[in-house]
């Protein structure tokens, strides 16, 4: 009991009430320990409840009892309310239980809610978006106290102590119908499916989850508080293994309600799978069935409800028909369990027609029974013969005894519920077998969905053994809770007494002890002639007032009432005999195993264990007794047998560790998010969380850290009780504030509380609160007050300032204006007197002007004549002296006239000579054939150029057709404004001729008008004017600027959709590569696991329990499967290689034929060539002789001079002719030697014709190279060519004994494939003689297909590898094919290339040798061996990967194909295998993510190409690579890239996590600003019971060592910058999700901490220099969840005012946040529902986005890799002496 000093005035008290259980009440008046009664006024201003007198409207006395004087339960305080575990709370009571969980449930949306060890679920009754993956990886990992209440948190609890402890776990799910029971299992099962994953390709999460939707349509019905009301109770058992991965589980069922299948309640349904069946009547598999709807069916009609809203039956039977197959029940199973189940619905059918009392009769052609006997595979006569009778036996004889019409239709009724129950227990036996697991069972959770504590009007057996249940799990909840509590106290070392707590072991000894209710009851059964009445008069004679538990009614004797813990029960005992009997007529299961149903007869089939807990109301022995029979003989009882299980489940129960969840049904009307209280508060009491209310607050419930008690309760201590020991503070403190010892005890860690305590220092916080506030009120307003007397001062000052000011000057202007007026008569005489001077000067100065200008004209007048005298003379002499140079030209232009026609003449002559030569010929046509070759080349690319370019332009076009239509749009409207300016324009301009008019009239109308007027209106105009055109002006630059704005923003947006687009894409080519490499790590795993399993099976005996598990047949389908599929591949590929040999026949044929051609066509115009230079040697050297015989005849005429010029030009020419005569020689020298070389040349290309592929051939024709006018005279390129010819025959027979060995391979693939097809023939036969005949498996065969199995899975992977070894082959022939087309065209080179050859090999430095044994020595020094720690010290950044590049560089240089593309294979798998290995190191991921980047740089920078070139150095870009082009290996090693920064971003995450939300959330980083309010017993426990306490500074110095780390290994800054996006978006995330999921963080004071935590952070960036390319805005939804905590919450103006803040937060998120918003202490308020509404409709209006809750932690943003090029020069690279490399030689 509270307390009376806590019933002051104002204090809150709960009061009863008639309809709403509890209301609250005020107290007006303080109470005094020996009042009789309460001065109260009601909150809600009702009056209303027992004990109440009215005094006024709203007022009311409520009168205490006089014996007990027991006063109403105290209320809460408003902070307090709505915490998530019960508790917490400072009064702990039903009323306040009811309040927290209504206000929890309708006010915050909150289904869960802690109360102690349990889970109190109330069922929403509509969706949650609450059970996603993301709330599961939310939940993982964390304690359960540190999150909101959930059923994750439950699961989460029970997989880390089973994990942690090694003890097995158990969930007890409980609660009335349709409270949601199955949901929450099913929901616990998926959590343990998700967090657990296993690694074997047949997923047992899968099969473990798709026993649900099995067991729901078997098992569940529609009922009237329930449309998927589970009608049997359940235990599964999920097992682990030593890794906690699920292996397998199994099921246990209880009580199935067969009465269901006969009969049904108004607005219920039968079992689900009956509907199902009937909704699928119409697909072709079922036609057989015969089946209609549902309403034709008297065992699916009777509820009259055959239909659940938002629920499709046929759709619900192919997720069945899909589980069913996912468990291993094939189609063929399948369709015999819908046998048997259509079988039933027509059993139901059959009438019975009786004839008399006694007699009855059942037609054998009735329809029904003949489609039922159809099924089942029976004879019709004997099932309607003993439909209708029952055979007795007595000692002498045997008769058959006639049945009435009601018996024989219970006997039908028995019948199907016997089928129906046998069937279930099949299902559930097949759903087990599927679920086992040969492995051992290392550890188990098990899952308890069993029905809660029921009553109804009328309560038979089924009722009663569902309480008996409940008893027996009460007991044990409530012996588990005691012992918590005293496991608490001990070890605090808390002195304690015993506890007093319901213990209803008296009641549960009623019921199962010796001569109890179930003894008295199979006692009855036993009797000949027992009947339920006689029963129930044993019943009273035996137990009535005898037993405290045990009641009868009072009007009725055929009854008799239990007192449960929750209520008591009465109970009808009609009909308990017969449901305990469960008796079937005998002959009719006879006829029945005379079946020929392969099904059927397995139903019915004798088995040992046939009364087993797999199912034990349905496994229930089916013979009617017999008289004679002693009582072992007989079968156990339906209750017998139901004690017995549930003994069991006790015992398994108690062996583990119990976790509870307890689902409490709101109302009766399923509608969502509305409680009743009566209904709530009798589940409250029933289901054990009162119970568990009440043991608390009997103790001390109340418990307080001391560090946790300092902090909230630091202000009422005084400066000298603070001590540095802060349990000695603690005590001093509590020792003047509660002076009875007893309320509290002080333990090791923690101080305990009696109930109401808290409650008592609360309000004396408060109370020094509301005092302090006082006095910070009082001297703030004194503070104001003061404030505003000084600033009316100052203001009265101001104006006695402002008027003296005033006055003087005003004086002062006086003066200003007399001395002005002196001033402006001074200034008007002088301008009268400098006017008359200035006239008089004037008129003087006028008349020497006039004066002077008369003279100045005169001697103008005389200068001009002269002029024009002069003028004339100077034409007429010039026209002379022109005269005579005319002529003069004249005459000496006719004689150059003749010169140059005489020069002209011997010119035409000389060229007329050259014309005839067939040099000059050649000379234009070799110009001509090189400008068509080089026209022709680039016409080749101008084509290329013109594809390319048009491609790219067809995308540009299709890309910016939208935005040209925005365009054109914006262009219109311009020249529509651009049109409106003109017309302004025009009209401007009339405007101003207009003007000009006015200004012509003005001028006119001077003289009669008054000149002010007319120029003051004209102004005015003209004012108006220059404002409209401003106007207009300004509005054509607005109208501009807006389109212009337009259009920048339009282009803005198309660019940031194309960098959203190439984002999207990268992320989702990053994507693929994860699940790439996860899907080959898990390809790794099963190959492992395979080889494992084989050795096992080779070595180990193969054990029972294996082979009793039978075949796994899912798996034995999908083999065959997948060989179908491989097979058709390889015909696929046979037929590809086929088509491609004979094209590559044809193409030889095509080439052949060309070569020859060309070949032809060469050697005709060689010899045509040789012709016409002989002709023309023979025509110049007759021109020769002639040219000497003119100048002999020349010289005896003496015409010529020697020293004359037209000797000399024919001196010049004679030599010309001599040179290229000698020059024709030298060609007609070089013919001759191309004729003998080309019939050589020609011999040895049909010798390589007939041994070497005709490609090669084809290339040397068509090489550019071989052009036989640059071969010499001296022979030197024809020894290269020979040479050059022998390393071609090399290679060739290489070539050929590689196709002989593909062609020796090929063949012995197809002869093993044709034996594996022959296998699989085999396999395909043994499976059809598996199939079980008598029942029974033959282990022998089992074995076979299994050894085939794996003989067939080895045979597949030695295809593969043939496949990959094929595939090799054909690109080593690509490639040799490729070096013997460039062999043929550096042949023709090869005299002019070496040179330059040996030139670069003077200049290739900085490259490194090794010989081939000693690569690997290189990769596991370079890469397994090397330590990221001790290289980054002694080692220069990136050295790996540049000695790496500088072996790469020789392989190059070498052309040596085999060691490139090994060595970079060989690093590649290297760095994979590292990281495999270490990949939880994130030193290691950083090293080698460095390097890898660095070795894909040096390939990009020394590839020769233009675009990563053009940063190098002169010396870099001679140490290109030469021969290869890897590019695709750029491309692998991206990849490489993006995988090992996805494993970089992993190591962060993993690390970062944990540290996240106890550095940014939970550590007080603002001394004395944060508050801690009371916790619950789920925050005082813990999964761990220490864990390492983390801070922000721990996580500044964890981000300091990620920066510095990559950094050290020489990173490109802007990866870093992206890992550091990565590194504050986990952080955001992690936080934020917190957040979200924890009420008790969602306050004022945790967003100022927030806010602090998120500067720090900031800082750090700074500090780095990454604040850069959106690492900042990250963390831009944490800021905004922080200051959505700290603003204003009330009005509608604060709503919108958040809208409009929260942009980077969605409307869920901020609901969310807004909702678990929680005041620390009684001066905050609450959210306001009404607030949370209109946020809501902000939202809704003007946001469309995502429904998503929580942020994905797990998202990796696409990662860029920009080239970074190296200054490091490898020729000056140094190898360190530690590496031990001196097997590589340097260059």
């Amino acid at each position: 009991m509270a307390s009376p000093a806590l019933y002051s005035k104002y204090a809150r008290v709960w009061i009863t009430h008639l309809t709403e259980v509890w209301i609250s009440a005020e107290l007006t008046k303080d109470y005094n320990p020996g009042d009789g009664a309460l001065q109260l006024q009601l909150e809600d201003g009702t009056v209303s409840g027992k004990q109440t007198t009215y005094t006024a409207p709203t007022e009311l006395e409520y009168k205490l009892d006089p014996k007990g004087n027991a006063l109403p339960p105290l209320r809460n305080p408003d902070f307090l309310v709505g915490e998530n575990d019960l508790t917490a709370l400072s009064f702990l009571n039903e009323p306040a239980v009811l309040h927290n969980l209504r206000v929890r449930f309708i006010d915050s949306k909150l289904i869960y809610t802690y109360c102690g060890i349990i889970l109190v679920a109330i069922n929403p009754y509509e969706p949650l978006p609450i059970y996603g993956t993301d709330i599961i990886n939310a939940y993982s990992g964390q304690n359960m106290g540190d999150m909101d209440p959930h059923i994750f948190s439950v699961a989460e609890e029970a997989y880390k102590q089973m994990a942690r402890d090694e003890r097995n776990q158990s969930i007890i799910v409980s609660g009335e119908s349709g409270a949601g029971k199955t949901v929450s299992a099913k929901y616990a099962m998926r959590y343990f499916a998700t967090v657990s994953g296993s690694f074997t390709k047949a997923s047992v999460e899968e099969r473990v989850l798709a026993s649900s939707p099995i067991m729901e349509a078997i098992g569940n019905a529609k009922t009237t508080r329930n449309d998927n009301s589970s009608r049997f109770g359940k235990y599964i058992e999920i097992g682990f293994d030593r890794k906690h991965h699920i292996i397998g589980a199994n099921m246990r069922t209880y009580l199935l309600e067969k009465s269901r299948v006969v009969f049904q309640a108004a607005e219920e349904r039968n079992y689900h799978i009956f509907y199902q069946l009937c909704a699928s009547a119409h697909l072709p598999e079922f036609r057989a069935l015969q089946l209609g709807s549902a309403s034709d069916f008297h065992c699916t009609n009777q509820g009259r409800s055959p239909i659940i809203e938002e629920v499709d039956d046929a759709q619900e039977m192919q997720a069945t028909c899909k589980a069913f197959l996912l468990l291993g029940i094939g189609e063929r199973q399948q369709l015999d369990l819908f046998r048997v189940l259509a079988a039933i619905l027509h059993l139901g059918n059959v009438a019975v027609s009786g004839r008399g009392s006694a007699n009855c009769s059942i037609s054998a052609e009735n329809s029904h029974l003949s489609k039922f006997c159809e099924l089942m595979m029976v004879s019709c006569e004997p099932m309607a013969h003993w439909l209708c009778h029952k055979k007795l036996k007595t000692v002498t004889e045997t008769f058959s005894k006639p049945l009435s019409k009601a018996e024989a239709m219970d006997g039908r009724d028995a019948l199907a519920k016997l089928i129906y129950a046998r069937l279930f227990t099949w299902i559930v036996g097949q759903i087990n077998r599927a679920l086992h697991s040969s492995s051992q069972q290392h550890s188990f959770i098990g899952v308890l969905d069993i029905y809660g504590f029921e009553t109804f009007e009328i309560n038979s057996f089924e009722q009663f053994c569902i309480n008996y249940a409940n008893e027996k799990l009460q007991q044990q909840f409530n012996v588990h809770v005691f012992k918590l509590e005293q496991e608490e106290y001990l070890r605090e070392q808390i002195p304690w007494t015993l506890i007093d707590f319901y213990d209803n072991q008296t009641c549960i000894n009623l019921i199962e002890a010796k001569m109890g209710l179930l003894d008295l009851l199979d006692e009855e059964c036993m009797m000949p002639k027992g009947s339920d009445d006689s029963w129930a008069q044993k019943l009273y004679n035996s137990h009535l007032k005898k037993s405290s538990h045990f009641d009868k009614p009072r009007m009725s004797n055929k009854a008799f009432i239990v007192h449960h813990f929750a209520d008591k029960v009465e109970y009808q005992c009609e009909g308990f005999l017969e449901k305990n009997k469960d008796t079937v007529n005998e002959e009719q299961i006879q006829v029945l195993k005379l079946s020929q149903f392969a099904l059927l007869l397995e139903l019915f089939q004798e088995e040992a264990n046939a009364s087993g807990p797999s199912s034990i109301a349905a496994s229930g022995r089916t013979k009617m007794t017999r008289v004679g029979q002693s009582f072992r003989e007989h079968k156990k009882s339906v209750g017998l047998q139901f004690r017995n299980s549930l003994h069991l489940l006790m015992e398994t129960l108690n062996a583990t560790t119990p976790h509870y969840v307890r689902c409490i049904k709101p109302n009766d009307h399923k509608s969502p998010f509305m409680m009743e209280n009566s209904r709530a508060a009798q589940q409250l009491r029933a289901c054990g969380v009162l119970e568990t209310i009440r043991i608390s607050a009997a103790g001390f419930p109340s418990r307080w850290t001391y560090q946790e008690f300092f902090i909230r309760y630091r202000v009422l201590m005084k400066q000298k009780d603070v001590l540095s020991d802060r349990k000695l503070s603690c005590q001093n403190v509590l020792e003047k504030l509660i002076q009875d010892s007893d309320k509290y005890k002080f333990g090791k860690t923690k101080i305990f509380f009696r109930a109401g305590q808290v409650a008592y220092l609360e309000k004396l916080r408060a109370e020094k609160l509301r005092a302090a506030c006082v006095m910070i009120q009082k001297t703030i307003r004194c503070w104001l007050a003061r404030k505003k007397y000084l600033c009316v001062r100052r203001a009265a000052v101001t104006i006695q300032r402002c008027a003296r000011g005033q006055q003087a000057r005003a004086f002062c202007k006086s003066l200003r204006r007399t001395r002005a007026v002196v001033v402006l008569q001074k200034y008007q005489r002088m301008c009268v007197a400098r006017r008359l001077f200035q006239r008089q000067r004037a008129a003087a100065v006028l008349l020497q002007r006039l004066l002077r200008g008369h003279a100045a004209r005169l001697r103008y007048t005389q200068l001009r004549c002269e002029q024009k005298a002069v003028v004339v003379q100077r034409w007429v002499r010039g026209w002379l002296a022109r005269l005579h140079y005319k002529r003069s030209v004249q005459a000496v232009i006719y004689l150059q006239c003749c010169v140059r026609r005489t020069l002209a003449r011997r010119q035409l002559k000389r060229l007329r000579i050259e014309a005839r030569s067939i040099e000059h010929y050649k000379k234009l046509s070799i110009g001509m054939e090189n400008k068509i070759i080089q026209l022709q080349r680039k016409v080749d690319e101008q084509h290329k150029e013109n594809r390319q370019l048009s491609e790219h332009l067809s995308v540009v076009e299709s890309t910016s057709v939208a935005e040209l239509e925005k365009l054109r749009h914006h262009l219109e409207t311009l020249q529509g404004v651009e049109e409106d300016a003109r017309h302004l324009g025009i009209r401007v301009s009339a405007l101003e001729e207009e003007l000009g008019l006015v200004h012509q009239e003005l001028d006119r109308s001077r003289k009669v008008r008054c000149k002010e007027y007319v120029v003051a209106e004209l102004n005015e105009k003209n004012g108006m004017l220059k404002s409209e055109k401003d106007e207009l002006n300004r509005l054509i630059q607005d109208q501009g600027q807006q389109i212009t704005d337009k259009l920048e923003k339009t282009h803005q947006e198309y660019a940031e959709r194309l960098e959203m687009e190439l984002n999207e894409e990268r992320t989702h080519y990053q994507n693929l590569l994860s699940e790439h490499l996860r899907l080959e790590e898990q390809h790794a795993d099963l190959k492992s696991e395979r080889e494992a399993a084989k050795h096992n099976c080779l070595i180990l005996p193969c054990k029972e329990e294996e082979l009793n598990g039978g075949v796994d047949m899912a798996l034995l389908l999908k083999l065959q499967r997948r060989v179908a599929e491989l097979e058709k591949q390889r015909l696929h590929l046979q037929n590809e290689c086929d088509s491609r040999e004979e094209q590559l026949q044809q193409d030889r044929a095509n080439d052949l034929e060309e070569c020859q051609r060309a070949i032809g066509a060469e050697r005709d115009y060689e010899a045509q060539k040789r012709q016409e230079l002989e002709a023309e040697n023979k025509r110049l050297k007759k021109d020769l002789k002639e040219l000497r015989v003119a100048l002999s005849l020349g010289e005896g005429s003496g015409l010529v001079s020697p020293g004359a010029p037209a000797y000399n030009v024919l001196l010049e020419q004679l030599n010309s002719t001599n040179e290229e005569l000698e020059m024709r020689k030298e060609e007609v020298l070089i013919l001759r030697t191309q004729l003998v070389n080309l019939e050589a040349f020609k011999n040895k290309v049909k010798q390589l014709s007939e041994t070497t592929p005709l490609s090669s051939c084809v290339c040397v024709l068509r090489s550019p190279t071989l052009d036989l006018h640059e071969l010499n005279e001296d022979g030197e390129l024809w020894l290269a060519y020979e040479g050059l010819k022998e390393t071609n025959k090399l290679l060739e027979s290489q070539l050929q004994s590689d196709r002989q060995a593909h062609t020796e391979e090929l063949e012995a693939l197809r002869v093993e494939l044709h034996a594996l097809q022959e296998e699989r023939k085999e396999q395909q036969l043994l499976l059809h003689t598996l199939q079980p005949q008598d029942g029974c498996r033959n282990v022998g065969l089992e074995c076979e297909i299994n050894r085939l199995t794996r003989h067939n899975l080895d045979l597949m992977e030695q295809m593969d590898k043939q496949d990959k070894t094929i595939r090799k082959l054909k690109k080593q022939l690509k490639i040799h094919l490729k070096k013997v087309e460039c062999g043929l065209s550096v042949e023709a080179r090869a005299g002019a290339a070496l040179p330059a050859l040996m030139r670069k090999a003077r200049h290739c430095e900085g490259m490194l040798e090794y010989k081939k044994q000693d690569e690997s020595k290189l990769l596991r020094t370079l890469i397994t061996d090397m330590k990221p720690r001790a290289s980054a010290v002694s080692l220069i950044p990136d050295l790996p990967a540049y000695l790496l590049f500088m072996c790469l560089r020789h392989a190059d240089y070498t052309t040596d194909d085999q060691r490139v593309y090994t060595l970079l294979n060989s690093s590649i798998n290297c760095i994979k295998n590292v990281l495999k290995k270490r990949g939880d190191d994130f030193e290691t991921v950083s090293f080698w993510l460095a390097n890898t980047c660095r070795f894909l740089h040096c390939l990009k920078q020394y590839s020769g190409e233009e675009a990563y070139t053009k940063h190098n150095t002169p010396q870099q870009n001679e140490q290109c690579l030469l021969n290869f082009d890897l590019t695709e290996y750029r491309q692998v090693l991206s990849d490489l890239v993006i995988q090992i920064y996805q494993q970089l971003i992993k190591c962060m995450e993993n690390i970062l996590q944990p540290m996240t939300a106890a550095g940014m959330l939970e550590q007080d980083t603002i001394p004395g600003v944060l508050g801690l309010k009371p916790t619950g017993l789920r925050k005082r426990t813990s999964s761990f019971p220490e864990e390492v306490s983390y801070t922000l500074e721990s996580i500044v110095k964890q981000l300091d060592s990620f920066h510095s780390t990559l950094v050290k290994h020489g990173n490109d800054p802007d990866l870093i910058r992206q890992a550091v996006k990565q590194q504050f978006h986990i952080i955001c995330a992690v936080t934020l999700n917190n957040l979200l999921l924890r009420k008790d963080m969602c306050s004022w004071s945790k967003g100022l901490q927030i806010r602090y935590n998120v500067c720090q952070l900031e800082e750090w960036l700074m500090d780095k220099g990454v604040q850069g390319g959106g690492v900042k805005e990250t963390l831009e939804p944490l800021i905004q969840a922080a200051q959505l905590l700290q603003v204003k919450k009330k009005s509608g103006e604060d709503a919108e005012a958040i809208a409009t803040m929260c942009t980077a937060l969605t409307a869920p998120q901020i609901v969310k946040i807004l909702n678990l918003y929680t005041p620390l202490n009684e001066f905050e308020e609450r959210v306001s529902v009404s607030f949370m509404k209109s946020v809501q409709v902000s939202f809704l209006l003007g946001r469309q986005e995502s429904p998503q809750l929580l942020m994905d932690s797990k998202t990796v943003f696409p990662i860029f890799l920009p080239f970074s090029p190296s200054a490091v020069a490898l020729e000056n690279l140094q190898i360190p002496s530690s590496l031990n490399l001196s097997f590589l030689t340097c260059f």
